[in-house]
Protein backbone atom coordinates (compact mmCIF):
# COMPACT_ATOMS: atom_id res chain seq x y z
CA UNK A 1 0.00 0.00 0.00
CA UNK A 2 0.86 3.47 -0.99
CA UNK A 3 0.35 5.95 2.19
CA UNK A 4 2.06 9.01 0.98
CA UNK A 5 0.79 12.25 1.65
CA UNK A 6 0.53 15.10 -0.81
CA UNK A 7 3.03 17.97 -0.19
CA UNK A 8 3.91 21.36 -1.66
CA UNK A 9 6.86 20.23 -2.89
CA UNK A 10 5.28 18.72 -6.04
CA UNK A 11 3.87 20.18 -9.48
CA UNK A 12 0.31 19.80 -10.47
CA UNK A 13 -0.67 19.61 -13.99
CA UNK A 14 -3.98 20.91 -15.99
CA UNK A 15 -3.79 18.72 -18.66
CA UNK A 16 -5.65 19.13 -21.84
CA UNK A 17 -9.23 20.92 -20.64
CA UNK A 18 -9.37 22.68 -24.10
CA UNK A 19 -12.28 24.42 -25.62
CA UNK A 20 -13.20 21.63 -28.69
CA UNK A 21 -12.30 18.62 -26.35
CA UNK A 22 -14.43 19.65 -23.98
CA UNK A 23 -17.20 20.20 -26.09
CA UNK A 24 -17.47 16.26 -26.52
CA UNK A 25 -17.46 15.34 -22.68
CA UNK A 26 -20.94 14.30 -20.89
CA UNK A 27 -21.83 18.09 -19.92
CA UNK A 28 -23.21 17.54 -16.05
CA UNK A 29 -19.71 15.40 -15.13
CA UNK A 30 -17.98 18.39 -16.96
CA UNK A 31 -19.30 21.13 -14.85
CA UNK A 32 -18.40 19.11 -11.49
CA UNK A 33 -14.59 18.64 -13.14
CA UNK A 34 -14.20 22.34 -14.29
CA UNK A 35 -15.90 23.40 -10.52
CA UNK A 36 -13.24 21.15 -8.62
CA UNK A 37 -10.15 22.16 -11.24
CA UNK A 38 -11.25 25.84 -10.30
CA UNK A 39 -10.51 24.49 -6.75
CA UNK A 40 -7.51 23.00 -7.24
CA UNK A 41 -5.91 25.98 -9.21
CA UNK A 42 -6.58 28.69 -6.52
CA UNK A 43 -5.48 26.06 -4.05
CA UNK A 44 -2.27 25.86 -6.34
CA UNK A 45 -2.15 29.68 -5.95
CA UNK A 46 -2.50 29.86 -2.11
CA UNK A 47 -0.08 27.06 -1.57
CA UNK A 48 2.52 28.32 -3.92
CA UNK A 49 2.56 25.02 -5.81
CA UNK A 50 3.88 25.43 -9.15
CA UNK A 51 0.91 24.55 -11.93
CA UNK A 52 1.98 23.57 -15.66
CA UNK A 53 -0.82 23.82 -18.01
CA UNK A 54 -0.88 21.44 -21.55
CA UNK A 55 -2.50 21.27 -24.46
CA UNK A 56 -2.98 18.52 -26.97
CA UNK A 57 -2.81 20.04 -30.57
CA UNK A 58 -4.00 23.26 -29.78
CA UNK A 59 -4.98 24.15 -33.66
CA UNK A 60 -7.33 21.85 -34.09
CA UNK A 61 -8.74 20.91 -29.96
CA UNK A 62 -8.95 24.81 -29.19
CA UNK A 63 -7.15 26.49 -26.17
CA UNK A 64 -7.74 26.11 -22.48
CA UNK A 65 -11.03 26.76 -21.34
CA UNK A 66 -11.57 30.75 -20.73
CA UNK A 67 -12.76 29.92 -17.42
CA UNK A 68 -9.99 28.42 -16.27
CA UNK A 69 -7.76 30.37 -18.38
CA UNK A 70 -8.30 33.84 -16.57
CA UNK A 71 -7.89 31.97 -13.53
CA UNK A 72 -4.52 31.29 -14.02
CA UNK A 73 -1.55 33.78 -13.38
CA UNK A 74 0.20 35.39 -15.78
CA UNK A 75 3.67 33.24 -15.33
CA UNK A 76 1.84 30.02 -15.70
CA UNK A 77 3.66 27.56 -18.24
CA UNK A 78 1.81 26.55 -21.25
CA UNK A 79 2.92 23.16 -23.07
CA UNK A 80 1.97 22.94 -26.11
CA UNK A 81 1.88 19.27 -27.55
CA UNK A 82 1.23 16.60 -29.97
CA UNK A 83 2.62 13.59 -27.54
CA UNK A 84 -0.17 11.78 -25.55
CA UNK A 85 1.70 11.92 -22.43
CA UNK A 86 2.99 15.49 -21.55
CA UNK A 87 5.88 13.47 -19.85
CA UNK A 88 7.35 13.15 -23.06
CA UNK A 89 7.51 17.04 -23.69
CA UNK A 90 11.25 18.35 -23.61
CA UNK A 91 10.42 21.79 -22.22
CA UNK A 92 8.53 20.03 -19.62
CA UNK A 93 11.71 17.87 -18.92
CA UNK A 94 14.28 20.72 -19.26
CA UNK A 95 12.14 22.95 -16.57
CA UNK A 96 13.53 22.86 -13.03
CA UNK A 97 10.45 22.13 -11.24
CA UNK A 98 10.93 18.69 -13.18
CA UNK A 99 12.77 17.88 -10.58
CA UNK A 100 9.53 17.82 -7.70
CA UNK A 101 9.01 14.66 -5.99
CA UNK A 102 5.43 14.76 -6.68
CA UNK A 103 3.16 15.44 -9.67
CA UNK A 104 -0.51 15.76 -9.43
CA UNK A 105 -2.58 15.56 -12.31
CA UNK A 106 -6.31 16.80 -13.82
CA UNK A 107 -7.67 17.30 -16.50
CA UNK A 108 -8.81 15.19 -19.95
CA UNK A 109 -8.88 12.69 -21.33
CA UNK A 110 -8.45 10.17 -18.30
CA UNK A 111 -7.81 6.97 -20.39
CA UNK A 112 -5.55 9.04 -23.04
CA UNK A 113 -3.48 12.02 -21.74
CA UNK A 114 -4.30 12.10 -18.27
CA UNK A 115 -3.36 7.63 -18.01
CA UNK A 116 -0.36 8.46 -20.28
CA UNK A 117 1.53 11.25 -18.03
CA UNK A 118 0.58 9.37 -15.38
CA UNK A 119 2.59 6.60 -16.57
CA UNK A 120 5.65 8.13 -17.70
CA UNK A 121 5.52 10.03 -14.50
CA UNK A 122 5.84 7.13 -12.61
CA UNK A 123 8.56 5.64 -14.44
CA UNK A 124 10.84 8.56 -14.14
CA UNK A 125 10.16 8.16 -10.55
CA UNK A 126 7.56 10.14 -9.65
CA UNK A 127 4.75 9.88 -6.44
CA UNK A 128 1.85 10.88 -8.71
CA UNK A 129 -1.42 11.88 -7.91
CA UNK A 130 -4.67 11.74 -9.98
CA UNK A 131 -7.47 13.38 -8.81
CA UNK A 132 -10.61 11.51 -9.30
CA UNK A 133 -12.91 14.20 -9.56
CA UNK A 134 -10.97 16.29 -11.09
CA UNK A 135 -10.56 13.74 -14.42
CA UNK A 136 -13.43 12.99 -17.03
CA UNK A 137 -13.29 11.10 -20.42
CA UNK A 138 -16.03 11.06 -22.91
CA UNK A 139 -17.50 7.78 -22.03
CA UNK A 140 -17.59 7.17 -18.26
CA UNK A 141 -16.42 3.76 -18.46
CA UNK A 142 -13.48 4.61 -20.07
CA UNK A 143 -12.69 7.11 -17.32
CA UNK A 144 -13.36 4.42 -14.77
CA UNK A 145 -10.92 1.63 -16.75
CA UNK A 146 -8.42 4.46 -16.07
CA UNK A 147 -8.54 5.24 -12.31
CA UNK A 148 -8.42 1.17 -12.12
CA UNK A 149 -5.04 1.22 -14.33
CA UNK A 150 -4.09 3.87 -12.81
CA UNK A 151 -4.41 2.30 -9.29
CA UNK A 152 -2.87 -0.80 -10.48
CA UNK A 153 0.39 1.15 -11.74
CA UNK A 154 0.71 2.55 -8.26
CA UNK A 155 -0.86 6.29 -8.72
CA UNK A 156 -2.45 7.43 -5.61
CA UNK A 157 -5.82 8.15 -6.46
CA UNK A 158 -7.45 11.20 -4.48
CA UNK A 159 -9.57 14.12 -4.62
CA UNK A 160 -9.87 17.86 -4.48
CA UNK A 161 -10.74 17.97 -1.27
CA UNK A 162 -7.60 15.58 0.17
CA UNK A 163 -5.17 17.38 -2.10
CA UNK A 164 -6.16 21.14 -0.88
CA UNK A 165 -5.70 19.74 2.76
CA UNK A 166 -2.89 17.64 2.80
CA UNK A 167 -0.04 20.20 2.20
CA UNK A 168 -1.50 22.21 5.33
CA UNK A 169 -0.93 19.47 7.02
CA UNK A 170 -2.71 21.22 10.28
CA UNK A 171 -5.64 23.51 10.78
CA UNK A 172 -3.06 25.65 12.06
CA UNK A 173 -1.70 26.28 8.45
CA UNK A 174 -1.44 30.38 7.26
CA UNK A 175 -3.82 29.28 4.61
CA UNK A 176 -6.09 27.09 6.45
CA UNK A 177 -9.05 29.11 6.23
CA UNK A 178 -8.87 30.68 2.76
CA UNK A 179 -8.29 26.72 1.73
CA UNK A 180 -11.57 26.33 3.71
CA UNK A 181 -13.52 28.54 2.08
CA UNK A 182 -12.88 26.91 -1.36
CA UNK A 183 -15.30 24.03 -0.39
CA UNK A 184 -18.06 25.59 0.70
Amino acid sequence: MNHVIASTDAVWMLVDVQTRLCSVMPATQLATVVKNIQRLIQGAQMLNIPLWVTEQYPEKLGETLPELQMMLPEYTPHYSKLAFSAWRESALQESSVSVAPQVVLFGLEAHICVLQTALDALAAGKQVFVVEDAVISRAESNRDNAIARLRDAGCIITNTESMLFEPLQSATHPQFKAISALIR
